[in-house]
C-alpha cells in the first residue's frame, strides 16, 4: 500500500505539474534589438496616480445634488483632458493590474507558480526605459519594478507594512502620506541642486500608489463613508500635487498627467474575479501631448448606459483595453502618430522573429509548420508597404501588422501544447486503466482463468517497451526538449507496460460476466457516469449539487432502506434538503452577518448537546469531554461577535481575542488526540475542535455550513449499516462500541460489491460540496480580509491566505473522518475504497484536461486551468490527507491517566 501511495503520488505531482509546462510557461521574448521613435516627445516627464481599488462609477457618478465629490479630476474631464473606461483583465489583482499599466503586457501566467510579492519573472517596463523614476506608496506595489529594473534609477518610498491595517480608523492616511511625502519630496528639490537638476532633466517618471481606496474598500465595502470620502480626498490630493509640480517646473507646459486604477471592487468589498464592478476602472489624462476634452456631436459608439448615469454624455470618451496603443489620447500630428504605431509594430514583430527563430533550431524540419500569416517575405514586404505608405495608411497597416504577428507568438508559444497533451492523456488513461485493473485483480471476486494465453511474455513485453523509450528519448534529444518533455513522454511507457502485464486480470473479468448480474452492473456504471458529469457540471453551475443533493435523498426510499429504518431514512432526506440549500445561498463573504455566526455557534450546541445526551445513556463520559464541548462553543460563539463589535466602534482588534483565536486555531489539531478513540467520542471532540475555528473565520451564513454537514455525516454512517444489514452482509458491530484504535480483523474484510461504487462516489460528492457549498473558491479568489479579523488586521497576504486555506479545509476533514468511518462500519478496507475513489476523481480530472481551452476570453481560458488545477490538487489533497484523517481518528495522546472503566 504504501508503494502504490508513493507510486501514485508521483503520477499524479507529474500530472499536476504537466499544466504549467503546457499553459503556465512565460510568453515572454528577451533579445530583440530596441526601437525609438526620433520624433521628439511632447512631454519630458510623466506623472502615474494609481488609485488601487478605485472603481469607475465611484469616481465618475455625481452626488445626488449633481456637484462631484472628485471636483478637481470632473473639471479635468470637462475641459482639458481625456477621459474614458480602462477595460481590465482578470485575475483583477494588484500585481497584475500594475503590471498591465506598467510594463504594457497582461500578467506572465507563469508567474502564477512563483509568487505575486517580488518580481518572479523578468520584464521591462516603463521605469526601465525612463532616465530615472520616483516611487511613493505600498511595500507590495514598489519593490517589484525596483527589483527588475536596470541600475539603480528606480527610487521609491514606501511605508512600513504593518501600516495596511484594515482595522484601522482611517486608512486614507496611507494616501495622506503619499502626498506629503511627494510635497515634502519637490519642496527640498528647490534647495538641492543636484536634485533639482536630476528633475529637470527629460524621461522621468513618478508614480504615485494610493492604496487607501483599495484597503477601505477591504474594511468597510465601497458604497460606505469612509470609501467615498477616500475618493473625495485622492481628489484634493492630486490637485495639490499636481499644483507643486507645475510650480516646481515653472508651469513649462512638459508634464504629462495619468490618473488611474489597477482594478475595481465589488459591492462586499473584493476583487479577482471578472465582475464589471472589478474590471471597469476609470482613466483620466491630461497635460502634455494629451487631447484636451471635446464636445461629443455625435450619439457615442457605447452600448452600456454609464454616460447617462454619470452625466457625461456631451464630453467624448474614449475607453481602452490595457496594453493597447491609444491613439485618441494623443495631441499629436498624424506623422507622429503614424510613427509612434510603426515603432510599436518594429517591437512586436521582433519578439514573433526570435519565436519563430527559436522554433525553427528545436524543431525537426519535416516536423516544422510555419504560422500561415507571417513569414519572413511577408514581414520584410508588409514593412516596405509600412514604409511607402501615405501616413493616413500607416496605423491601419501597422495595426494589422500588430494583430499578425501576436497571433503568431501565439502560435509558436502553443507548439507543443498538443503534443505534451497528448502524452498526458496518455499517461492518464493508462493510469486509470491500471488502477481499475488492480481493483479487479486484488479487490474482486473473480473467476480465474489459468490458461496460459492470459498475458504477454514478460520478457518480450518489456523488451518492445524498452525500444519505445529508446525511441522516445531519441526523438526529444534530436527536438532538443527540455527536460520536463522526457517525463511528459517517458510516464506513459512504464504504465502502459504495468497495464499490459495485467492482462490477465481482464481475460478473468471476461470469463466471470456470465455469472455477474450485467443489467445491474450497466445501470450503476451509467449512474456513475452521470453522477461524474454532474460534478463536472457543479465546477461551473454551484446550483448543480443542490439537484445531486436532492436526488440523493431519495435513495434510501429507492433502496428499501426506508422499510428497515423510517426515523435514520427521513433523518437522511431532511439532512440532505437541509445541505441542499447552501450552493444556492451567494458565495461566502459577500455580505457580513454576524448574527448569522452565533446562530451556528447555537446550532452546534444544542446538535452536539442532543448527541451528547444520547452518549450518556449508553456509556460513561469523562468531566474533561463536557469541558472540553463547553469551551469550544463558547469560543466560536462569543469571540467573532466580539471581535466585530470592536471593529465597528474603532477600538481595533481586542488582543484576549485574539489569543483565543490563535489558541483555538493551534489546539484544533491536538485536543481531538486527546479524546476518546471511540467512534462517535473522536468524531465528536473532531467537529467541536474544528467548528470552533470554522466559525471564528466565518463572516455569514456559511457559519452554518459546518453544523448541517455532520448532521449529514453522522446519519450517512448509520445508514450505511442498515444498507449492509439490507444486503445480507453479517457481522453487523453495534457504533458505539467500535474502536478507531482497534485492530482491524483481516477475517472479517470482505471483497468489494457493486454498492460499494456508490459509497465511493458519495465520498467525493460531499467531498465537491464541502468545497463548493458556501463558495470557497470564490473566497479565495476574491479575498474577503474581514473573515480573519479575529486573528489578524494587518495586511499579510502569506498569512490570510494560509487562514482561508484551513477554513476550506475543515469541511474536507470532517468528510474524510466520515468516509474513514464507514470503511470501519462496512469491513472493507480501505485501500479497496480509496482505489474506486482515485479512478472517480481521475475520470473528472480527465474531463477537466479536456476542458482546459487556450481561446476566448482570459476569463474562460483562466478558469478551464484553474478547474484542472483544482481538480488534480484534491486528488494528491486526498491521498495525503487520507493518512492525516486515519492517524486523526485512531491515534491517542495520554497526556494523564485515567480509569480504564471510562474508555480503553
Amino acid at each position: 500500500m504504501i508503494t502504490f501511495f508513493l507510486v501514485g503520488l508521483t503520477v499524479h505531482i507529474v500530472f499536476f505539474l504537466s499544466i504549467f509546462d503546457i499553459y503556465f510557461t512565460s510568453p515572454l521574448v528577451h533579445g530583440m534589438p530596441p526601437h525609438a521613435t526620433l520624433l521628439p516627445p511632447p512631454a519630458s516627464r510623466l506623472i502615474l496616480i494609481v488609485a488601487d481599488g478605485l472603481r469607475a462609477d465611484s469616481l465618475f457618478m455625481p452626488l445626488h445634488n449633481g456637484s462631484s465629490r472628485t471636483p478637481y479630476l470632473r473639471s479635468i474631464i470637462e475641459e482639458k483632458g481625456t477621459w474614458g473606461v480602462s477595460h481590465t483583465r482578470v485575475p483583477t489583482e494588484s500585481r497584475p493590474g500594475h503590471v498591465a499599466l506598467i510594463a504594457g503586457f497582461y500578467e506572465d501566467v507563469s508567474a502564477v507558480a512563483k509568487g505575486w510579492k517580488e518580481n518572479p519573472v523578468e520584464f521591462d517596463s516603463v521605469f526601465n526605459q525612463s532616465r530615472r523614476t520616483w516611487c511613493w506608496g505600498s511595500p507590495d506595489i514598489l519593490p517589484m519594478f525596483a527589483k527588475g529594473a536596470s541600475g539603480d534609477h528606480v527610487y521609491t518610498h514606501t511605508y512600513p507594512a504593518e501600516e495596511e491595517d484594515f482595522a484601522s480608523t482611517d486608512a486614507s492616511r496611507l494616501d495622506t502620506w503619499v502626498f506629503t511625502q511627494v510635497k515634502s519630496f519637490f519642496h527640498s528639490a528647490k534647495s538641492n541642486s543636484s536634485l533639482k537638476a536630476y528633475l529637470l532633466e527629460d524621461k522621468n517618471v513618478f508614480f504615485l500608489h494610493l492604496l487607501g481606496i483599495d484597503t477601505n474598500g477591504h474594511a468597510h465595502r465601497p458604497m460606505s463613508q469612509q470609501y467615498l470620502n477616500n475618493i473625495g480626498l485622492v481628489d484634493s490630493g492630486v490637485a495639490e500635487v499636481v499644483s507643486i509640480i507645475e510650480e516646481f517646473f515653472n508651469y513649462d507646459g512638459r508634464t504629462a498627467y495619468v490618473f488611474t486604477s489597477d482594478h475595481g471592487m465589488t459591492n462586499w468589498g473584493s476583487h479577482g474575479a471578472g465582475h464589471p464592478s472589478e474590471t471597469l476602472t476609470p482613466l483620466v489624462v491630461w497635460g502634455a501631448g494629451v487631447q484636451t476634452a471635446q464636445r461629443a456631436t455625435d450619439p457615442q459608439p457605447y452600448i452600456d448606459e454609464y454616460l447617462q448615469d454619470w452625466k457625461l454624455e456631451e464630453i467624448r470618451r474614449v475607453d481602452v483595453n490595457q496594453g493597447v496603443l491609444p491613439l485618441p489620447y494623443l495631441n499629436n500630428t498624424d506623422h507622429f502618430k503614424a510613427q509612434s504605431m510603426y515603432t510599436n509594430a518594429l517591437q512586436v514583430l521582433e519578439q514573433f522573429k526570435i519565436k519563430m527563430s527559436q522554433r525553427k533550431d528545436t524543431t525537426l524540419s519535416f516536423f516544422f509548420t510555419p504560422y500561415h500569416q507571417l513569414d519572413c517575405l511577408d514581414l520584410n514586404h508588409l514593412l516596405k508597404l509600412v514604409r511607402l505608405s501615405f501616413v493616413s495608411h500607416q496605423v491601419s497597416l501597422c495595426q494589422s501588422l500588430i494583430s499578425h504577428a501576436l497571433e503568431g507568438l501565439v502560435y509558436y508559444h502553443t507548439y507543443d501544447r498538443f503534443f505534451l497533451g497528448c502524452s498526458v492523456v496518455l499517461g492518464f488513461v493508462g493510469w486509470t486503466s491500471y488502477v481499475v485493473l488492480l481493483i479487479l485483480k486484488t479487490h474482486a471476486s473473480l473467476i480465474r482463468n489459468p490458461s496460459i494465453l492470459r498475458q504477454i511474455p514478460n520478457h518480450t513485453l518489456a523488451r518492445v517497451f524498452m525500444c519505445l523509450a529508446v525511441a522516445i528519448v531519441a526523438f526529444l534529444l534530436v527536438q532538443k526538449s527540455p527536460m520536463t518533455y522526457y517525463i511528459y513522454c517517458l510516464l506513459p511507457v512504464p504504465v502502459w507496460y504495468s497495464v499490459l502485464k495485467e492482462s490477465g486480470t481482464l481475460t478473468d473479468l471476461i470469463h466471470s460476466a456470465p455469472s455477474l448480474p450485467l443489467w445491474k452492473c450497466l445501470s450503476y456504471f451509467l449512474l456513475v457516469a452521470l453522477g461524474v458529469e454532474l460534478l463536472v457540471v457543479s465546477f461551473f453551475h454551484r446550483a448543480m449539487l443542490t439537484l445531486g443533493l436532492a436526488v440523493l435523498s431519495l435513495w434510501p426510499f429507492v433502496c428499501g432502506i426506508f422499510g428497515r429504518s423510517k426515523l435514520r431514512s427521513l433523518s437522511w432526506f431532511f439532512s440532505c434538503l437541509c445541505l441542499a440549500v447552501f450552493p444556492l445561498m451567494p458565495v461566502m463573504g459577500r455580505e457580513s452577518n454576524i448574527h448569522l455566526v452565533l446562530c451556528g455557534g447555537v446550532l452546534t450546541f444544542f446538535t452536539s448537546a442532543c448527541f451528547l445526551f444520547s452518549l450518556w445513556q449508553r456509556s460513561v463520559l469523562h468531566p474533561c469531554d463536557r469541558q472540553q464541548f463547553m469551551l469550544h462553543v463558547v469560543v466560536c460563539a462569543y469571540v467573532p461577535f466580539l471581535t466585530h463589535s470592536s471593529l465597528q466602534q474603532k477600538q481595533g482588534l481586542p488582543l484576549l481575542n485574539q489569543i483565543i483565536s490563535w489558541t483555538t486555531l493551534a489546539s484544533s489539531l491536538l485536543v481531538p488526540l486527546l479524546s476518546s478513540t471511540r467512534l462517535f467520542h473522536r468524531l465528536l471532540s473532531i467537529l467541536l475542535s474544528l467548528t470552533a475555528t470554522y466559525l471564528l473565520l466565518s463572516t455569514g451564513s456559511e457559519a452554518l455550513f459546518p453544523p448541517a454537514l455532520s448532521w449529514l455525516m453522522y446519519v450517512w454512517i448509520n445508514i450505511e449499516q442498515e444498507a449492509m444489514l439490507a444486503q445480507g452482509v453479517p457481522g453487523r458491530q453495534e457504533l458505539s462500541t467500535i474502536d478507531f484504535s482497534a485492530n482491524i480483523d483481516i477475517s472479517k474484510i470482505r471483497q468489494l460489491k457493486l454498492d460499494d461504487i456508490r459509497r465511493s462516489y458519495f465520498f467525493v460528492f460531499f467531498i465537491i460540496t464541502a468545497f463548493f457549498g458556501t463558495g470557497n473558491i470564490a473566497s479565495i479568489n476574491s479575498f474577503d480580509p474581514t473573515s480573519v479579523y479575529c486573528f489578524l488586521t494587518v495586511f499579510n497576504p502569506f498569512i490570510m491566505g494560509g487562514l482561508m486555506m484551513w477554513k476550506v479545509i475543515i469541511p474536507f476533514i470532517i468528510v474524510m473522518c466520515t468516509f474513514e468511518t464507514i470503511q470501519v462500519v462496512t469491513q472493507l478496507s480501505s485501500r479497496s475504497l480509496f482505489l474506486i475513489v482515485l479512478v472517480i476523481s481521475d475520470l473528472m480530472a480527465l474531463h477537466f484536461f479536456f476542458l482546459v481551452q487556450d481561446y476566448g476570453s482570459w476569463l474562460d481560458i483562466g478558469t478551464s486551468i484553474s478547474h484542472y488545477v483544482i481538480v488534480m490538487s484534491m486528488t494528491i489533497f486526498l491521498m495525503l490527507l487520507s493518512v492525516v484523517t486515519h492517524t486523526f481518528t485512531s491515534q491517542r495522546l495520554a497526556l494523564w491517566r485515567r480509569p480504564k472503566i471510562h474508555f480503553p
